[in-house]
């Protein structure tokens, strides 16, 4: 499984940006997918998951109100999305997908089998 999350970059608070992540390899339509993201400095922290059947998700406090998450499978490709609205400088980092082969989507690091390379979000203020 290959995982590729791209659509970061630099943007000023209460700007928009929306990641997107391809899920390549042998998935699973069971798989549960999750962002996650990590500061400099900080732990890598848990932003959202959504389950296989893209009708239960989680979110963290932080950014609930403001992250949307979603998952589609265009062409038999399986892509998930974060729509990032009203960004905040507390939101920079690098964004990571990941996917659990359990169907987890929920908060813990370690029920996610495979993660992506991360993109980069600036939130300048």
């Amino acid at each position: 499984v290959q995982l590729q999350a791209s659509g970061g970059g630099l943007v000023q608070a209460g700007d928009s940006l929306r990641l997107s992540c391809a899920a390549s390899g042998r998935i699973s339509a069971t798989y549960g997918m999750g962002w996650f993201r990590q500061a400099p400095g900080k732990e890598r922290e848990f932003v959202v998951g959504v389950s296989w059947s893209r009708k239960s998700t989680h979110y963290a406090d932080s950014v609930k109100g403001r992250f949307t998450v979603s998952r589609d499978n265009p062409k038999n490709k399986n892509m998930m999305y974060l729509q990032m609205n009203n960004l905040k400088p507390e939101d920079t980092a690098v964004y990571y997908c990941a996917v659990s082969r359990s169907g987890w989507y929920g908060s813990t690091i370690g029920n996610y089998d495979y993660w992506g390379q991360g993109t980069q979000v600036t939130v300048s203020s």
